[in-house]
């Protein structure tokens, strides 16, 4: 399996899968952003995107739903790149 489509779970990636794969990665790695004010911290930044990207809402305190770890390690890359 590729890993933009190990990403999403799916089969084989196209060319358009992976630019939206792509995408994806930037506007999570951006959202990540979003959780600065609680703490300088981009690996829980990212997982926080994550998570809300995949379950559709912030965990709680008791609410520790995994996230897809390929998803959340490209999105934690691109957000190191950022400044």
């Amino acid at each position: 399996m590729s890993s933009s489509s190990a990403l999403t779970g799916s089969g084989p990636a196209s060319s358009s899968d992976s630019s939206e794969e792509a995408s994806l990665v930037q506007a999570l790695a951006a959202a990540s952003h979003e959780f600065d004010a609680t703490g300088a911290d981009p690996e829980r930044n990212c997982w926080l995107a994550v998570h809300r990207h995949v379950h559709g809402v912030l965990p709680n305190e008791y609410d520790i739903r995994e996230v897809p770890e390929e998803l959340y390690l490209a999105v934690l890359a691109v957000r190191r790149q950022q400044p």
